[in-house]
């Protein structure tokens, strides 16, 4: 324990040192551009990936199956960490980030077709994936194999995830929601680290998005259209 807290803590006398005139503007609040919402995996660097470097430029948000949504007194809501940058600090960007091998999303898959068994906690969190999931585990075309399958269901996972900040009452229509998918194991053509857009306010289809985002045409792409 005290090799790896020492490597940490060296790590943050590098990041202290580097970083100890990047809050001057900061001291008083924040106004990050854009609310990240990606999986709780150690391969997903939230602002490596993005290239980001700034203070306050990203509010980032992880949990397992990069969740927009939790339950509250048994009704779904828009996770408040995902909301509050949204209700408080004016922004209006929101990205919601899937990566390829997906581990919430391979357990949700399984507890949908063969069952498992996880403590509660994990299993909580697996349950509220399970509504929006399920139709998506029963419309995989049948010649996947299993990672394959993996795969396709992240997609349908960040549509649903952008679907559901779209249709809440509490995110106003100025709230632009993008859906993309890390990939960091040659699934889609490009480069391990890449991003790959597959959702933009709630249009999935790649041609539409390329005519209306040209700017970005390349890195727009999918493994499913169903």
């Amino acid at each position: 324990m005290h090799d790896v807290l020492g490597s940490l803590l060296a790590g943050n006398t590098a990041h202290a040192s580097a970083f100890d005139d990047r809050f001057d503007t900061l001291q008083d609040g924040q106004r990050p551009d854009a609310v990240t919402v990606c999986c709780s995996d150690s391969r997903v660097m939230q602002d490596h990936l993005f290239g980001n470097d700034d203070p306050g430029h990203l509010f980032t948000v992880s949990n397992i199956g990069n969740r927009v949504l939790q339950d509250a007194d048994g009704e779904s809501v828009v996770s408040g960490d995902v909301l509050y940058p949204i209700a408080h600090t004016g922004t209006e960007t929101a990205v919601v980030v899937g990566h390829t091998g997906c581990g919430a999303v391979t357990a949700t898959y399984d507890a949908l077709t063969d069952g498992i068994s996880e403590p509660p906690g994990i299993e909580h969190s697996i349950g509220i994936l399970e509504p929006h999931l399920r139709a998506g585990v029963e419309t995989l075309p049948e010649d996947l194999d299993r990672a394959a399958a993996i795969d396709h269901l992240v997609e349908y996972n960040v549509d649903r995830q952008v679907e559901f900040l779209r249709d809440s009452d509490h995110v106003p229509a100025a709230v632009d929601v993008v859906g993309v998918v890390y990939d960091f194991q040659d699934r889609y053509d490009g480069r391990r680290g890449e991003v790959h857009v597959s959702n933009v306010n709630g249009e999935t289809d790649p041609d539409a998005l390329r005519d209306a985002h040209p700017e970005i045409s390349d890195r727009i792409d999918r493994l499913w259209e169903y």
